[in-house]
């Protein structure tokens, strides 16, 4: 009889087994045993939905890519339940046996995955995301309202960077300390150094930021840390975008000249949503009395991250980072970054071969910034319109606008596409796409006018552009279709 009432679950490909006896049950317990297709229907026809849109589109925001199933079963684990406030052997809580393991685990891939030794570099896998990653970074090394400069955010830098405009401190970096921002070249669109070796000169800044977010070329880590130097300054290197490419080896990294380097690891890294902090150990220099001074970022990082900003970590994500850093150290790894930058040069060229402006004229990386002023359309609109045949971006600004909520470019990226198997074939047709649908856009504008609003209701309602929409949407969705997504079958 009791073999009777126990049922085994194997259901929709998963891959887990799990039995529910009511002998054993408490009060609501069948609550706990139920599956999400079962016990939420509704949130689970939404998952579903998302699942479908994300099979039937083409992802092209450069911070967006597509884990493992590895990945996202360690996000579904038992890990989740557990508390584990501290470090490794310091932990706030007892049960702490397996998590420990796990957590030295997923620091010595991280060192591993970008060929550090232990000796010089140490790391802090807790961080939630990369944000507070970045503001734990300054917690440790700066005081409040000290002096930080980063890539202006309408250049290509990023929020955390200190992004502040005339009349408001926009990110907690500017609020906390003291920005000053460095700027492109307008016409060249790269990042002028000698500007900022001047500006550093004057604002003597605590640390200088090498980091972007929609900056399509390699940086000058080496003239960085010249410019640290002359100003007794921390160079803290955020590779949240380009870790990926880094630890495949396909572009320069920042740890030779960095003193403190953080990333997510959801983007090229193509791991769990989460952050990561190096920092330097061992000897600093030598003082003018022939002694060892020695690095001090091991307790301050530690001690910013928790107790200082953040309570217990994640333990389903560092299991997912420690998974996602084994696979980084893989050859079929480095076949993928290199492929994400083959497919990055094939989408800047095939655009610029169709007359469009490219941002610093190329890329190296991952990512291309696409400014659409000689176009006469702005990024919101092509956003939109890209949107609606189901390619996604995201609108950026480029550089000389004043306005992020205005912006005159689009942001194009191919790892989640290059995750999904896409080469320099498929790449054109992406191509062919997002011209199309800049066309349809400027046909839109003709009867719409510059209005955002009217634009938007013109492409969904105006016969002649909606039937355009449908018809290039359905090619999309074809397309897209036959290339499959990693993951849970159904979701």
């Amino acid at each position: 009889m009791l073999k009777t009432l126990c049922t085994f679950v194997i259901k929709r490909g998963l891959s887990n087994v799990g039995m529910v006896c009511p002998k054993t049950m408490g009060v609501g317990d069948n609550l706990l045993h139920q599956s999400i297709w079962d016990s939420d229907p509704e949130l689970f026809d939404l998952m579903k939905e998302e699942k479908r849109r994300q099979r039937r589109g083409l992802e092209l925001i450069a911070s967006e890519n597509l884990t493992s199933l590895s990945v996202l079963q360690c996000l579904s684990s038992c890990l989740h339940n557990k508390y584990s406030e501290g470090l490794p052997g310091q932990r706030y809580y007892a049960g702490n046996e397996f998590i420990d393991k796990i957590e030295l685990l997923c620091q010595k891939r991280s060192l591993e995955a970008f060929g550090l030794s232990p000796e010089e570099w140490g790391v802090n896998v807790q961080p939630y995301s990369g944000s507070p990653a970045n503001l734990a970074v300054y917690t440790a090394l700066c005081q409040p309202h000290d002096r930080i400069m980063g890539l202006d955010l309408p250049d290509g830098g990023h929020l955390t960077h200190g992004f502040m405009t005339a009349t408001k401190r926009i990110s907690a970096t500017s609020i906390f300390f003291e920005s000053f921002p460095y700027k492109v070249d307008p016409v060249s669109g790269l990042i002028d150094y000698d500007k900022l070796q001047q500006n550093a000169r004057l604002f003597k800044p605590k640390i200088i930021i090498a980091g972007i977010s929609c900056y399509s070329r390699c940086l000058d880590y080496e003239r960085f840390r010249k410019i640290a130097d002359e100003n007794g300054a921390y160079l803290f290197s955020d590779m949240a975008h380009v870790s990926g490419l880094v630890a495949a080896g396909v572009i320069p990294s920042p740890f030779k000249y960095s003193d403190v380097v953080s990333t997510t690891t959801h983007k090229t890294l193509r791991g769990p949503r989460a952050g990561v902090i190096f920092f330097r150990k061992g000897v600093k220099s030598i003082g003018k009395d022939g002694k060892p001074i020695m690095y001090d970022l091991e307790t301050r990082i530690n001690n910013a991250v928790f107790p200082s900003l953040q309570g217990g970590p994640h333990n389903h994500a560092i299991a997912g980072i420690a998974t996602a850093m084994k696979q980084a150290a893989t050859p079929q790894f480095k076949q993928y970054q290199q492929q994400v930058v083959a497919n990055a040069k094939r989408l800047c060229v095939g655009l610029q071969g169709l007359g469009y402006q490219i941002a610093t004229g190329g890329t190296d990386v991952h990512q291309l910034l696409v400014n659409l002023k000689p176009c006469g359309l702005s990024g919101a609109k092509a956003e939109f319109i890209l949107e609606e045949i189901s390619v996604v971006c995201n609108k950026n600004t480029v550089p000389g606008d004043t306005s992020p909520q205005n912006p005159s470019g689009i942001r194009l990226g191919t790892p989640a596409l290059t995750t999904r198997g896409f080469k320099e074939a498929e790449i054109d047709k992406v191509v062919s796409f997002i011209h199309s649908a800049v066309n349809i856009a400027l046909e839109a504008q003709k009867i719409s006018g510059p209005k955002l609003v009217d634009f938007k209701k013109v492409v969904t309602t105006d016969p002649t552009i909606t039937g355009s929409v449908k018809a290039l949407r359905k090619e999309v969705e074809l397309f897209a279709e036959q290339f499959p997504i990693p993951g849970y079958p159904d979701y």
